[in-house]
């Protein structure tokens, strides 16, 4: 098909969308995200020592994630994620991908 005839517009995939879970304070915020499959989480760690994030039966895991450093993962399935933090057991949200 020739450029310009819409064909690229009806097979372009949606736009995904990058959502922000601040850690500070022993606390994920928000503590309970919804988003959509194919969307990016970016966890932020703000407090002075590491944090995981690590969801149940580890279907995700940042491993450590250091003082000022950030972990990202792109939500494939659909399903209701628990997580928590492995160092700070304490430490739970819950990621909701529709």
């Amino acid at each position: 098909m020739p450029p310009g005839d819409g064909w690229a517009a009806a097979t372009a995939s949606p736009r995904s969308t990058t959502h922000t879970v601040v850690i500070d304070s022993l606390r994920f915020d928000p503590q309970v995200l919804r988003v959509k499959a194919g969307d990016t989480i970016v966890w932020v760690n703000h407090d002075p020592f590491p944090h995981t994030v690590t969801a149940e039966g580890k279907s995700f895991d940042s491993h450590e994630i250091a003082p000022g450093q950030s972990w990202k993962y792109t939500a494939r399935k659909a399903g209701e994620f628990a997580y928590a933090c492995m160092l700070h057991p304490t430490m739970k949200a819950t990621l909701r991908v529709e």
